[in-house]
């Protein structure tokens, strides 16, 4: 056993070793994380269905988790990052993991590591991410959704064969890493397929890669608008696909006009899947109706209006803008935003500006992120809105202080970015930074 291991105690302890070991946060590769799931043994017994894209991978595998669990089965989750705390990234049978039962499987991981003097080093997300696996290898379960971190063909959880794969939407993002057009980026999506297994697309133009590659492999391809459809009125929706109709649906309890082709997909991995994890219809109902994902377009009931999103791309940042704008009017909309140095911000910033009247810049904490300042820098370059404001501040927090104490009771707020930037208000407590100004 590695002398270090006495040391590390809590969570937080593991989660510190773990950023400490390898050289590079983000270390594209299977050879490594391979070979110590491989002295780990680890494998599943149940169906596996692997979720990558750009946008929208963690409500496809939330409205998945919430369908399965309607209908019996024990589900295990994995996905990330997390908004506040570390254990959010793991859930069993609906309910986060608590930390004690990580760090037994953080522990069992260094002893793979490190054998008979055999050092592998593991990134802190290839560490974590099987010590998550191995926690959900340990546990019963029918099913486990697994969300790709970054890219797909060659990240960690791509290690195990997916019995289903999800492709969601492909958008420009990570180009140092996964190539700067959607074809490249398709194709690093595309690597989570497998041979005769089914491949759900639920990208309305998905990149010619994806479907090249489902063709190479031989996989079972479901494409959204040639082997699954779906439609809506007002008041409700319809999915149709290979043998299988749902009528009559209430929209998912997930906000946002971009969730119905997420649930148009989680409908078609779920009937590709129904010989090993069939479904009734009301399971579909109820699961969508329940479904909960904090960050995504998610409205804090109050005055004024608070929303927070994760849109932290020029595809998610559009959605974004489309759901802000069927919210109808309001007098003034502020904006919180924070976001890594390397985004591409313009096509953010010009695609949203016109619905922003004041912005407030933060800080994140993070090396990777830019700061407050030159995002303001880079946002008054642009020159799109030359009536709109601008500050910056030092944390997420004192952003959404400084935005509640200048808005009128009528105006809404919008905290958007990074997961860091929507987390830290979280983390701070939304009802205790809104309070001060209510009372007022």
């Amino acid at each position: 056993m590695p002398d270090c291991m006495e040391q590390l105690t809590t969570l937080d302890d593991w989660l510190a070793h773990c950023e400490r070991l390898h050289p590079k946060t983000i270390d594209m590769g299977l050879e490594r994380v391979r070979a110590v799931a491989q002295r780990m043994g680890l494998a599943f017994a149940c169906p596996v269905i692997t979720v990558a894209g750009t946008n929208g991978k963690g409500s496809t595998c939330a409205m998945l988790e919430a369908v399965l669990l309607q209908a019996g089965y024990r589900t295990g989750v994995y996905t990330s990052p997390h908004l506040v705390h570390f254990e959010e990234r793991c859930r069993v049978r609906g309910d986060i993991v608590n930390a004690t039962d990580l760090i037994a499987c953080f522990a069992r991981v260094e002893r793979a590591r490190v054998q008979n003097g055999d050092e592998i080093s593991l990134s802190y997300f290839e560490f974590t991410t099987l010590a998550i696996l191995q926690l959900l290898a340990d546990a019963p379960l029918d099913v486990v959704i697994l969300e790709v971190g970054l890219g797909g063909r060659l990240d960690a959880v791509n290690i195990l064969d997916a019995d289903c794969a999800v492709i969601t939407s492909i958008d420009l993002d990570h180009m140092e890493l996964l190539g700067n057009n959607r074809e490249s980026i398709g194709r690093e999506k595309a690597g989570i397929m497998r041979a005769g297994k089914p491949v759900v697309v639920s990208d309305p133009v998905p990149p010619q890669s994806i479907l090249d590659h489902a063709a190479e492999v031989d996989a079972d391809l479901w494409r959204l608008g040639h082997d699954f459809n779906f439609s809506g009125d007002k008041q409700q929706w319809g999915w149709a696909g290979r043998g299988r109709r749902y009528a009559g649906l209430a929209y998912p309890a997930l906000r946002g006009a971009n969730q119905l082709v997420n649930a148009a997909g989680v409908l078609a991995a779920l009937t590709a899947l129904r010989d090993r994890l069939p479904v009734t219809a009301q399971a579909v109902r109820v699961g969508l109706s329940m479904v909960e994902l904090p960050g995504r377009f998610q409205i804090i009931p109050g005055q004024p209006t608070l929303v927070l999103d994760v849109a932290h791309n020029p595809h998610s940042v559009a959605a974004l803008t489309a759901n802000l704008d069927a919210m109808g009017y309001y007098p003034c909309t502020h904006a919180v935003f924070g976001a890594m140095a390397d985004k591409d911000l313009a096509p953010m910033l010009a695609r949203i500006a016109p619905l922003i009247d004041q912005w407030y810049f933060t800080d994140l904490p993070t090396p990777r992120a830019a700061s407050a300042e030159d995002l303001r820098a880079r946002w008054q370059a642009l020159k799109l809105r030359p009536d709109a404001g601008a500050s910056a501040y030092k944390s997420p927090g004192e952003a959404l202080q400084a935005a509640v104490k200048a808005a009128d009771p009528a105006d809404r707020i919008a905290v958007f970015g990074s997961f860091y930037t929507v987390g830290g208000i979280l983390k701070d407590g939304v009802p205790r930074l809104l309070a001060p100004h209510l009372a007022a």
